[in-house]
């Protein structure tokens, strides 16, 4: 796995950056408020909660993505587990992922049944309240062999310029390919080539303002 795991530095103490790619894992100002902002505002939830609604993700990172929509799918007052799969190429270590969510300790009920979930299976497999699932791989592979039509895809890897692959055009298509009609994509990036494969994956894509720094980011829809 040495060659497959993440590799960290730490900034501040607190946030993980990937040596691999040069790259936060989320925002240093305030993680949870992008993820929120980005995410789940960029997909209209909570609004669109519905039972079996299936998220689908690039780049299961440390795990802060699915605690916020878990705790929002929570406090939305849903009684069915929420769906949610998420693609990783280079998961880290559960000792990482904890060190990493100590960042939020709203979340903290959901992160310590997370973690110890990731490091019996990376999959997480034994993860209960939620029907969650991991696929650890490069996603260029792995998400053509999987069967769902997601009702909303965070699209989360690492920056453009720094982790192309993961915004390719066939891995995009691969997405639109995954999405239910009507269903919805965002995202922190507002790179024109990501726009354009996300266009061209038959996805209506809008540019919008961005969070914190970022001027813009992106939202889609696919078409019915």
């Amino acid at each position: 796995m040495s060659d497959q795991q993440a590799n960290l530095e730490w900034r501040d103490g607190a946030v993980p950056v990937s040596t691999r790619f040069d790259d936060p894992y989320f925002s240093l100002e305030n993680g949870l408020a992008e993820t929120t902002y980005v995410f789940l505002d960029g997909n209209d939830l909570p609004n669109r909660f519905a039972a079996g609604f299936h998220i689908a993700e690039l780049g299961f990172g440390t795990g802060l993505n699915l605690l916020t929509t878990w705790a929002a799918w929570d406090a939305a007052g849903m009684t069915s587990p929420l769906r949610f799969t998420s693609f990783e190429g280079f998961p880290m270590s559960a000792e990482d992922m904890s060190r990493a969510l100590e960042s939020f300790p709203v979340l903290k009920p959901y992160a310590e049944r997370l973690v110890e979930a990731w490091a019996k299976d990376t999959s997480l497999s034994t993860l209960e309240g939620i029907e969650a699932r991991v696929v650890v791989g490069d996603a260029r592979e792995t998400l053509a062999q999987q069967e769902f039509a997601a009702d909303a895809w965070f699209l989360d890897g690492f920056s453009p310029a720094k982790n192309p692959e993961l915004w390719d055009a066939d891995l995009l298509r691969q997405v639109g390919l995954h999405t239910a009609p009507n269903g919805t994509a965002a995202t922190y990036t507002a790179a024109g080539f990501v726009r354009q494969n996300l266009q061209d994956a038959g996805f209506e894509v809008e540019r919008i303002a961005g969070f914190g720094r970022k001027r813009h980011m992106t939202i889609a829809r696919k078409a019915p």
